[in-house]
């Protein structure tokens, strides 16, 4: 084994069950509690030719896509999720004696995908759970091939303004490709957009990554895709895999993206949802809760009093919920709580809240 592979903390995924095996309601993972679209079900239901291999290609995702976003379908490339592409942008433009940034709190694929190819890690320090621009480009250098950066940010939820983004990116040297990870963009209020995609439609050295998996509510078919410059496409189709994308997943990406008001209703519910649990925890602020602003369909809540990350957890699993705590990524005072539906986020909320009166 390579030492660098060697050196690689492997994905952990979003527990289901308990310590004692009982299966749990996942409030771990970010999916959809409203499920997927009736007409992307509908399309899996369809009749396929599994025997045949999918379009390599993804012909008509890409071009339903460029549709949708008003992109040349020649701009984008999909792929096995998000995740593949982001390890794609890795491989492809940095290795041995090349150094790849990401912010403190940023997605743990990110350091997967540097060490991976053989790259070293350089971790920016944060601004309040969120990403600090100055610290990041203090950091780059000529080693520097590679800036990986969430928007909206997991595990943290925390969003970056347009004026901030264009800052960042003017302040990056041209031979340094950024990356933004846009997985959880649906969920930000319309208005709110980062500017990335007109980046990436016209920096040469911009590439945005979503995922189907999350407002969309496909997770389990794994469909993700990439948009930037010609040269950023074309170095990524080189290396990804030929059939990366399943036939039934092209089919159902399509429908989804056809159903654009299960998105809006996605949208508001998860606003909503997300709205009245914050307000729940908030109330709980002189036992030490709190939780950081977030644009996306979780939030992390701090547990900095009486009340452990640790005991809110188990309290919360004994209540048959399974959320995500995350002291391998440096939040041991923390855990990130999926927005589920209405009465999920009220019995969660009432967990803690009992949980805070024991303590007192």
């Amino acid at each position: 084994m390579k030492p660098y592979v060697a050196a690689i903390h492997a994905y952990v995924p979003g527990k289901a069950k308990a310590a004692d095996g009982k299966p749990l309601v996942k409030l771990s993972a970010n999916e959809n509690p409203l499920g997927t679209s009736p007409q992307a079900l509908a399309a899996l239901e369809g009749t396929g030719q599994p025997q045949f291999y999918p379009d390599p290609d993804s012909t008509q995702l890409r071009a339903a896509l460029g549709e949708l976003h008003g992109i040349d379908p020649a701009r984008i490339v999909c792929g096995t999720g998000s995740d593949e592409l982001l390890n794609l942008a890795a491989q492809a433009f940095a290795g041995p004696g090349d150094s790849i940034i990401h912010v403190r709190y940023g997605f743990s694929v990110y350091d997967i995908a540097t060490r991976r190819c053989g790259a070293e890690v350089v971790v920016a320090p944060d601004a309040d759970y969120g990403t600090d621009v100055d610290a990041l480009l203090k950091l780059v250098d000529e080693t520097t091939k590679v800036v990986f950066l969430a928007n909206p940010n997991n595990p943290t939820g925390t969003y970056m303004p347009r004026a901030e983004v264009e800052r960042l990116h003017a302040g990056l040297p041209p031979h340094v490709l950024l990356v933004l990870d846009q997985a959880y963009a649906e969920y930000v209020a319309p208005g709110m957009d980062d500017g990335g995609m007109e980046l990436a439609a016209s920096a040469e050295n911009v590439l945005v990554t979503r995922t189907f998996s999350k407002i969309y509510g496909l997770a389990g078919e794994r469909i993700g895709w990439a948009t930037g410059a010609p040269h950023l496409v074309d170095a990524l189709n080189r290396i990804r895999g030929p059939f990366n994308v399943t036939g039934s997943g092209q089919r159902a990406a399509v429908a989804a993206l056809a159903d654009q008001d299960f998105v809006e209703r996605s949208r508001e519910h998860n606003a909503r949802a997300r709205a009245a649990f914050v307000a729940a925890v908030e109330a709980l602020g002189n036992h030490g809760l709190s939780v950081v602003p977030s644009e996306t369909n979780f939030v992390l809540v701090l547990f900095e009093g009486g009340v452990s990350a640790e005991a809110a957890q188990a309290a919360i699993a004994d209540a048959g919920y399974a959320v995500r705590h995350l002291p391998g990524q440096g939040l041991p005072q923390a855990l990130r709580i999926t927005i589920g539906t209405d009465a999920q986020m009220d019995e969660v909320a009432s967990v803690l809240r009992q949980l805070c009166e024991a303590a007192q």
